[in-house]
Parts: structure tokens; C-alpha cells; sequence
């Protein structure tokens, strides 16, 4: 495949022409009474029309077909996609998967539609507040079926196999180390390449946001520029058996036919589109002299890590914050390094594309996550406690060839009955991490032993 091209910026003001159509954007309008190519004119908004200038979120679109050329949904094959936050009791303990298995294709295809699989969530769809959490377990191409989501916006990160995504607005590559945003209501298909795994971040009614940089300033965390848009693309594909149009929508999955490929766009421009970013190019703040700076306490704003951000109406508390902990230095003095023993006011869930997190280097796997509730205690294993209380405090570089990640929301989490029972991926020994923990408490000694 040849490279692909993108436009580089978030949340810009773009146009891109597919170039075998030169001139195919409308001059001075933007709904004209014939569109150059005689090309439709279709405007996807993801604001209200009256939000305010900087907050309006609006793309226009110019294709062969108007999108609503298509035959009624109908309900289909729900899968294991839900946001049904009651089919289980609650549960308050430290919660962590096995890496999620993948079907083998020589067993069943599964694509990246039917491979969706919610493990948690909350909030209500209807009302535009909340969130789920999803893992996708695939192992061939959608071929002639598209997906898009009524309900929120979809921040992917693979961590098995780079995904090929068609979009209305271009094709983007990404791979492992990578993320994509797929916004409300844009269509898109997936081709993968092998056994396929990866974590979904949906959030409802609100969209992603650079995190604000308070007292850090101008620069640092993700930069814009480096975020990048594909550039128009489109085939002129009749589909004589159908091509299947998959929505998500309140919640539930519905298909529809047409007798055409969705990815008919000759030409774009707006502010609402997909968009890529490659973690590595995060700009790591880190604190230099003593104790941490808030890297774990995320409901701060900013926090240091914190990549993208899908605010609540409440200043400095998010719905949902994308947050990773990249290789970096260490070298704060008289400081027990690894992240701290913590209880939060929010839910993490936290994912391992690669590598090993330094809290917990043994079960936190790559392809496996955990889940750590409203004011359920956790923090570091009893070896990892051990061995940063007697290390020497040098400059270090930490979490080299590791990328772990945390989805962070102010709302309470409840997991499915797929992440509970159906995918046995649960690990049930997971607490035993934290038995061996002792106490060093020493009453007549005020002085720690510290290390030698």
C-alpha cells in the first residue's frame, strides 16, 4: 500500500479534494445549486447549530450519493455491545483481566463489528452523559459493511495488529502505539491484517479535547500539530449484493442495505473529522526535585499525563480522561517513585498496549486491563513496594519499551456480564498481589531504615 497523506492540526478548519477531482470544493458557498461534479452537498454536524464559534462542530461534505440513500434499519445481531449498567450486581473489588482472547480465524471470522465486546460503563445514552468501555477481539476485514456510532465518539487504541480505516473523510493506517478518534456519526470500516486486539473509550454527548495546560504554559503534553486528518479519498463502487450499514444507536445495533459504498466523498472541509495520533510524541512533564507531581491525581486539571480529555459541565472533572504513562525519567530525590497507594473519587480503567507497568510487573499483561472503582483502594504489589522503599535514588529512565494507559471518568463504573463471567478472562487471584505487604511500622524509631 502506498503511503497515505494526511493534514496535520487538531481540531483545524480543513478542506482536502480527492486529486483525481481538482476543484471539486465549491467556491465562496458551501451549498450551491449545483455542486461542482454535479457531486451532492451534505453537511455532518456534531454540535448544536447555536453552539458558540469555538465549540461548533460542523464538516461539509461533497459525494456521489447523499448518505441517506439507503434501505430501512432493522435490528441485527447485538453481540456482546451493551449498556446495560444492571445485568450483574455491583462489584467493589480490584477488578484485572487476562490479555482478552482473540478468536482464531481458522475457527470463526469475527470483524472488528461483531468482534465489540463492552466490559464497563456508565451514565445514560438518551441523555448524552456517560461512558463504556469496549474491547475489540477480531481476526478478518469488514469488507462491505461500515459501522457508525449515534451515541458518542470512539477513541481506539490497538494493541494487537495495525488497523486500515476507511472513513468518509480518507483512510487512515494505525498501528499499536497509536490511537484514532472516530467522532459521532462518521462511518467507517476496518481491515485488519491478523488476529487483532484492542480498547475502546465511547464516550456520549461530548467530544475530545486537548487537555487545558495551566501553569505548564504554551507547550508540552500532546502537541497539536501533531495530530493528523486523513485527506479526501473515494471509490465509485456499485455493491450488486448489498453493502451493509451497521448503527449504533441508543445502545443497540441496527442494519441497513445500499447499493453502494458509503466512502463516496470527493471532497470535505470543516472541523469535524477523524482523526490520529502517535503516543511517542507525547511531551513527558515530570516533577525534578521531590514527591510527584499529579500524575495519579487526575481529576486535577491539567494532569501531566493526560493526552485527551471529554469534559463534564463541572470546571476540572472530566467525563472521561485518555491518559498514558510513556518512558520517561525519574529522578525525584527522597521519594518513593512508583505510583502511590491511592483511593479515588473516580473509576481506572487501565490498559498495557506493551511492555510491563512499573507498579506491576507480573499479571498486568499486554492485552489485559484492570479496573479500580469509586474508592477502591490500590496501588503497587508488595514487591514493587519492596524494592523502590530500599532502591538508591539515581536518575533513572522508567517504563522504557512500555506504553500503559489509563480511560480515568468521575462517573461510577459497572461492569458487564461479558467482562464478569462471559469472556473468562478474569483474574480471580488478582488480590493476592497486595497480601504479602507487611508492616514496617516501627514505634520507637521515628528514623526509616531508608537504603544502604
Amino acid at each position: 500500500m502506498a503511503t497515505l497523506q494526511y493534514i496535520s492540526g487538531f481540531g483545524n478548519e480543513c478542506a482536502s479534494e480527492d486529486p483525481r477531482c481538482p476543484g471539486a470544493l465549491p467556491e465562496g458557498q458551501n451549498n450551491p445549486q449545483v455542486c461542482p461534479y454535479n457531486l451532492y452537498a451534505e453537511q455532518l454536524s456534531g454540535s448544536a447549530f447555536t453552539c458558540p464559534r469555538s465549540t461548533n462542530k460542523r464538516s461539509w461534505l461533497y459525494r456521489i450519493l447523499p448518505s441517506v440513500s439507503h434501505k430501512p434499519f432493522e435490528s441485527t445481531d447485538q453481540g456482546h455491545v451493551t449498556n446495560n449498567w444492571d445485568e450483574v450486581d455491583p462489584d467493589p473489588n480490584q477488578l484485572r483481566w487476562k490479555p482478552f482472547e482473540i478468536p482464531k480465524a481458522s475457527q470463526k471470522k469475527v470483524d472488528f463489528v461483531s468482534g465489540l465486546h463492552t466490559l464497563c460503563g456508565a451514565g445514560d445514552i438518551r441523555s448524552n452523559n456517560g461512558l463504556a468501555v469496549h474491547i475489540f477481539l477480531c481476526n478478518t476485514s469488514m469488507g462491505d459493511r461500515c459501522f457508525y456510532n449515534s451515541d458518542g465518539d470512539f477513541l481506539i487504541v490497538p494493541q494487537k495488529g495495525k488497523l486500515l480505516i476507511y472513513t468518509e473523510f480518507g483512510k487512515m493506517i494505525v498501528q499499536p502505539n497509536e490511537i484514532c478518534v472516530i467522532q459521532r456519526g462518521m462511518r467507517f470500516s476496518v481491515d485488519v491484517f491478523e488476529e487483532t486486539r484492542g480498547y475502546i473509550l465511547e464516550v456520549y454527548g461530548v467530544h475530545f479535547e486537548l487537555p487545558d495546560l495551566g501553569p505548564i504554559g504554551a507547550n508540552g503534553l500532546a502537541n497539536p500539530r501533531d495530530f493528523l486528518i486523513p485527506v479526501a479519498w473515494y471509490e465509485d463502487r456499485q455493491v450488486p449484493g448489498g453493502y451493509t450499514v451497521i448503527n449504533k444507536y441508543q445502545g443497540k445495533l441496527f442494519a441497513a442495505k445500499q447499493n453502494v459504498s458509503p466512502f463516496n466523498v470527493v471532497a470535505w472541509h470543516g472541523n469535524y473529522t477523524p482523526y490520529k495520533y502517535n503516543l511517542e510524541n507525547f511531551m513527558v512533564i515530570n516533577a525534578v526535585a521531590y514527591d510527584h507531581a499529579p500524575l495519579l491525581v487526575l481529576s486535577q486539571d491539567p494532569s501531566i499525563f493526560t493526552v485527551l480529555t471529554a469534559k463534564s459541565l463541572r470546571p476540572g472533572v472530566a467525563i472521561a480522561d485518555f491518559v498514558i504513562f510513556p518512558p520517561r525519567w525519574g529522578v525525584a530525590d527522597k521519594t518513593f517513585r512508583p505510583p502511590y497507594y491511592h483511593r479515588n473519587c473516580m473509576s481506572e480503567f487501565m490498559g498495557l498496549i506493551k511492555g510491563h507497568y512499573e507498579a506491576k510487573e507480573g499479571g498486568f499483561l499486554p492485552g489485559g486491563g484492570s479496573l479500580h472503582s469509586t474508592m477502591t483502594p490500590h496501588g503497587p504489589d508488595a514487591e514493587c513496594f519492596e524494592k523502590a522503599s530500599k532502591a538508591k535514588l539515581v536518575p533513572e529512565r522508567i517504563a522504557d519499551g512500555t506504553m500503559a494507559f489509563m480511560f480515568e471518568s468521575s462517573l461510577s463504573m459497572a461492569v458487564t456480564k461479558w467482562g464478569l463471567k462471559t469472556s473468562h478472562c478474569l483474574d480471580d487471584n488478582y488480590y493476592k498481589c497486595w497480601e504479602p505487604l507487611k508492616s514496617h511500622f516501627t514505634p520507637n524509631s521515628r528514623s526509616p531504615a531508608g537504603p544502604k
